[in-house]
């Protein structure tokens, strides 16, 4: 498995949860990590990522100030902070990695996001 996302489940709107990536040693030598998702009937869209070495990030306008995406190299594992959250981010999240967040490589598996108002 090249990637791994775990961390997913149910919360209220308002509420918090954190999503966590696991890396293999091939991924992790990608550029960029991101995070990505798809809710039921839309497209899977951009959501954040970051640069593994240097950790410039960046965030979809719909999340920016709610959302923090990390990493920890040592561990070789991602995480996706999600505060404030609304209905509308109800989806499945998926990581991945590649050269760019626009070339990605590598997918996780996806985890269901489901925020209840």
């Amino acid at each position: 498995v090249q990637l791994q996302a775990f961390g997913g489940g149910l919360v209220q709107a308002g509420g918090s949860l954190r999503l966590s990536c696991a890396a293999s040693e091939r991924t992790f030598s990608s550029n960029v990590m991101g995070w990505f998702r798809q809710a039921p009937g839309k497209e899977r869209e951009f959501v954040a990522s970051i640069i593994w070495s240097g950790g410039s990030t960046y965030y979809a306008d719909s999340v920016k100030g709610r959302f923090t995406i990390s990493r920890d190299n040592a561990k070789k594992l991602g995480y996706l902070q999600m505060n404030t959250l609304k209905p509308e981010d109800t989806a499945v999240y998926y990581c991945a990695a590649g050269p760019s967040s626009r070339t990605m490589s590598y997918w996780g598996q996806g985890t269901l996001v489901t925020v209840s108002s």
